[in-house]
């Protein structure tokens, strides 16, 4: 072959190649790129009885069932501040609550009962569906701040409680 044929050759496939590249690159940036996937708030993690729930293991939802403007997402802050996970936060659906309560049907729960130790004395535990992820706190005008509760639980009994995923 001579030198002008192999240069023609090599021009040739070189062309093909970026022929070839040039469609690939259109094709790939005129792809949709890929949605995002909303990870869920918490899932159900199983606690055997006699292990220790940690606040990093409970998600918490705060709501505001009083006038005062911004209290659940100031509840919400002092939860995370003390190692909860966050779940939702917004204004109560229905009801009035003075000072605090936990909605739950699971009042024995050990998420529940950390989260209770947490919130003082006078917090109390209706039984009613929570309403958002996790531990359900509904805030009223009277709380003013958390109180140094317990560290850790103990869970008396097997239970179910909303954790924050593992990435």
């Amino acid at each position: 072959m001579t030198r002008g044929a192999r240069t023609a050759v090599t021009i040739a496939v070189l062309c093909v190649l970026l022929a070839v590249a040039a469609v690939w690159g259109w094709h790939a940036t005129t792809k949709p790129l890929p949605g995002k996937v909303d990870s869920p708030i918490c899932v159900d993690t199983s606690v055997a009885a006699g292990d220790k729930v940690f606040p990093e293991q409970v998600t918490v939802s705060v709501y505001n069932a009083g006038d005062r403007e911004g209290l659940a997402g100031r509840t919400m802050q002092l939860l995370t501040d003390a190692g909860f996970a966050e779940g939702k936060s917004g204004n109560a659906p229905d009801g009035k609550v003075s000072d605090v309560a936990i909605w739950t049907q699971e009042p024995d729960n050990p998420a529940v009962l950390l989260v209770a130790s947490r919130l003082g004395p006078d917090v109390d535990i209706v039984d009613k569906p929570g309403q958002g992820a996790g531990v359900t706190v509904v805030v009223g005008d009277d709380f003013t701040d958390l109180v140094k509760g317990r560290r850790a639980i103990t869970a008396a009994a097997d239970s179910q409680i909303c954790s924050p995923p593992v990435d």
